[in-house]
């Protein structure tokens, strides 16, 4: 199997390509760069593998929550190249993909992925390692203050994504002893999306270019002077 992966919800822009269960990967910090780097990734990952857009068997890209802006230009790329190629897409959170670079990494089963969503809101999930250690979400995702933030009664849960940074002190009051490590300055990675929407793609969770939509979460989308604006 053969996934090309996008992701540029945040502050973080990178490419990702999965043959069978090796990936290789772009990644750069570089926010407002977005839409000036992620081309040339895609392109040296293929040039890399040596192989032809059309060899790949479905794009996944990170269909948000995050930055409004990068978001919309995830799911641009994402439309644009799978309309081109004809390639099914797979809308992967970036959430999970960031419960996924956790639950890769740490001994604990509980993941908090929690990304700063300005306004003084975080995005926030619940994750658990499932079947193949891949994230599975309990509940819902959701968009509200930091303080009030929801999570079930299980210990041992890992805290990651950049409102840990932002909120650690509220979000840890919050959560009491359910925190055991914290990641506060990752982002969503395309390899975490590649591997997530390859086991998606498996169970014919794809759909067709035009609607490989983004997920903001808010309904009011906005800007603060000076900032980001956020979905």
């Amino acid at each position: 199997m053969k996934i090309l992966a996008i992701e540029t919800a945040t502050e973080a822009c990178s490419a990702a390509l999965l043959i069978d269960d090796a990936v290789i990967e772009r990644y750069e910090l570089a926010p407002q760069r977005h839409n000036r780097l992620i081309l040339p990734m895609i392109e040296s990952l293929l040039a890399e593998a040596g192989i032809k857009i059309a060899q790949v068997d479905a794009l996944a890209f990170g269909r948000g929550p995050g930055s409004f802006t990068g978001v919309r230009i995830a799911a641009g790329v994402a439309q644009g190249i799978a309309f081109g190629a004809d390639l099914p897409v797979v809308p992967v959170s970036t959430l999970a993909a960031l419960a996924q670079d956790a639950l890769t990494e740490a001994s604990e089963t509980i993941a908090f992925p929690c990304i700063d969503a300005r306004m003084s809101e975080v995005y926030w999930g619940v994750y658990r390692k499932g079947e193949a250690g891949l994230a599975e979400l309990l509940g819902q995702e959701s968009v509200l203050p930091p303080d009030r933030v929801s999570f079930p009664d299980q210990a041992g849960g890992v805290g990651i994504g950049s409102g840990w940074k932002t909120y650690g002190s509220v979000l840890e009051e919050r959560l009491g002893g359910c925190v055991k490590r914290l990641m506060p300055d990752r982002f969503p990675r395309a390899a975490m999306v590649a591997r997530l929407g390859a086991d998606a793609f498996g169970k014919g969770l794809f759909v067709q270019p035009e609607q490989a939509l983004p997920v903001y979460l808010r309904d009011n989308v906005a800007k603060k002077p000076g900032g980001d604006r956020r979905a």
